[in-house]
């Protein structure tokens, strides 16, 4: 089953559609190609309710200040059988004497991945969308932001407030390859987003050392102890956690084939270096890498490494075993 795309990201891939296309796209062709659509599509969702949800989002979006035009037909302004959308990016650009340091950006980066619809108000929801849409968030690309990266982590919040209140946690953590989690215990320093994904930076006290968890990876409930540590530690805490990420991210790079045009090329291109043969892009998790290769589907081919390639292929490989017909069925 395909994986659930969050109504926000959605809105945003949509978004994002409509301003890439001067001539507009017709409903068809953004249930077709559009994620968020796409997925549901793939899965037997009807095609009405596929309009629908259309319809709610394209109202959702108008509601906050999303100027998308529908153009009819041109002999017939009121036909609308065939009607294309499009958003025109000079009416959607923030003012030219507008402008962001790289801090800010890292901030409006940061709130856009917190800040949801329970939380934020109307006029902020529009703000984050537009910065999110145009493109400005620094490396991120531009519909690639935090596909699993919102406060539905169950562990964020626990997290957030042992950091706060300095207090010491312990989780589950399952590690790739581990047939059952592990329990750890540290002390919280830093929640962080890389590569789209909420990471916790702290002292593993078993391992007396700074690691970094993934938070998707983490089994449960986080228990907030009573036990406390000194809050100084958490000073540079994230700016040492960025580091490291970075350094890891540099030693693993993978080329691969990307097809021009597609969600794949739109969302690993400005992360990517061109090389001879197609494009070189940095990682630090291959497991999780991989999962988000193999979703691009035919879009990517993975040339080198070798490790990265048959964890892709291995993906694939579930997938069509999952859809294939039962033994002894046609």
């Amino acid at each position: 089953m395909a994986a659930r795309i969050p109504p926000e990201e959605r809105q945003t891939n949509l978004v994002v559609a409509l301003m890439a296309t001067e001539i507009g796209l017709t409903k068809q062709q953004i249930l077709d190609n559009v994620s968020g659509y796409r997925q549901r599509a793939e899965t037997g969702a009807r095609v009405d309710a596929l309009e629908k949800m259309f319809e709610r989002d394209k109202d959702e979006l108008r509601a906050l200040g999303v100027p998308i035009e529908t153009i009819g037909d041109s002999s017939d302004a009121n036909d609308l059988r065939e009607a294309r959308y499009r958003i025109p990016k000079a009416e959607y650009d923030l003012p030219a004497d507008i402008s962001f340091s790289p801090a800010e950006l890292a901030v409006l980066q940061l709130a856009g991945s917190v800040w949801g619809a329970e939380s934020a108000s109307a006029d902020a929801q529009a703000g984050v969308r537009k910065i999110r849409a145009l493109g400005i968030d620094g490396d991120e690309p531009i519909i690639g932001f935090a596909p699993r990266i919102t406060t539905r982590e169950i562990s964020f919040a626990p997290l957030q407030t042992a950091i706060e209140e300095c207090r010491v946690v312990s989780f589950d953590y399952l590690k790739p390859g581990e047939q059952s989690p592990r329990r750890r215990t540290m002390e919280p320093l830093a929640l962080l987003d890389f590569e789209a994904r909420w990471h916790v930076y702290g002292i593993d006290l078993d391992a007396d050392d700074e690691r970094t968890f993934l938070l998707s990876r983490i089994v449960g409930d986080v228990l907030v102890t009573r036990k406390s540590f000194a809050p100084e530690l958490r000073d540079g805490a994230g700016d040492r956690a960025l580091a490291g990420l970075a350094e890891v991210a540099e030693r693993n790079t993978a080329l691969l084939e990307i097809t021009p045009g597609t969600e794949a090329a739109l969302r690993l291109g400005r992360r990517a270096t061109p090389e001879v043969q197609g494009f070189s892009v940095s990682y630090v998790d291959v497991h999780i890498f991989a999962d988000e290769l193999a979703s691009y589907g035919p879009e990517v081919r993975v040339v080198e490494p070798i490790g990265l390639r048959d964890a892709v292929i291995e993906r694939l490989g579930a997938i069509v075993a999952a859809h294939s017909p039962e033994e002894g069925r046609a």
